[in-house]
């Protein structure tokens, strides 16, 4: 999980703050809960050099909605 607030430092794939391993062919989806922000997120994610990035339709309430697995408890965020 990546903080909103760092998002385009964790996602720029030129960021000396990137996530390990990301690159500009990196496919990422975001999530949010109900798949507003996690739009945005998206967009924003493609304008710093991912474009293959997208979000998760519904976001987590949807998935949960449709019967798809979710796993109790949580991650911390990445710092």
């Amino acid at each position: 999980m990546v903080e909103r607030i760092v998002l385009e430092w964790r996602l720029d794939p030129e960021s000396e703050h990137r996530l390990p391993g990301l690159t500009a062919d990196t496919q990422v989806v975001l999530v949010c809960n109900e798949g507003y922000a996690s739009s945005f997120a998206a967009a924003d994610a493609q304008r710093v050099g991912l474009p293959r990035a997208t979000d998760l339709i519904g976001g987590f309430r949807g998935w949960k909605t449709a019967g798809l697995p979710v796993v109790p408890g949580g991650s911390p965020a990445v710092p």
